[in-house]
């Protein structure tokens, strides 16, 4: 496979003209529509949570190639987040993980554009932390965690990532 980090994201599950569609948007993000390919991929996310681990990378990637689309992206990133911010995804650990992984990598970004969405998604997560019942441990801290992350504005102290991160291999 030619320019295979480039193209390193698992899109098999696609017909090809999809596939062509997507590598294209990874590659040259102003040729296509990003409103469609947005559409694909968290149409994808929400059928195959597996996926929204790749979905993310691949939006992370539009973004790097050019800033612009990331405006078309916004909506439809929030709305996968707020699906894995619901309770039934928060007790799946591997949900809450892909979760915290996507806000880390660009939740001040998103913050950015649209602060009032990304106070409504934190309350559900505070609320999740705080009521939800059924959570794991390692749930439980990467919500804390997260939620502490963006406290700081995106950035952990020393002493929590020391703590939060000696947690996890412990």
């Amino acid at each position: 496979m030619e320019n295979s980090t480039k193209e390193d994201y698992k899109i098999q599950s696609f017909d090809k003209e999809t596939q062509e569609l997507l590598k294209k948007a990874l590659k040259d993000p102003g040729a296509v529509d990003l409103e469609k390919v947005c559409k694909i991929i968290v149409d994808q996310s929400l059928k195959d949570p597996v996926f929204s681990k790749e979905a993310g990378r691949m939006c992370y990637t539009i973004v790097q190639v050019n800033n612009m689309p990331m405006m078309a992206l916004v909506h439809p990133v929030y709305d996968c987040l707020f699906q894995l911010a619901q309770p039934d995804s928060l007790k799946n650990e591997e949900e809450v993980d892909c979760l915290v992984l996507q806000l880390h990598r660009i939740g001040d970004q998103l913050e950015k554009m649209n602060t009032q969405r990304m106070n409504e998604l934190f309350y559900l997560l505070r609320d999740g932390f705080l009521l939800q019942e059924g959570l794991s441990s390692m749930g439980r801290l990467l919500l804390l965690e997260i939620l502490e992350f963006r406290a700081g504005g995106w950035t952990l102290s020393d002493t929590a990532q020391k703590y939060y991160y000696s947690e996890v291999t412990d």
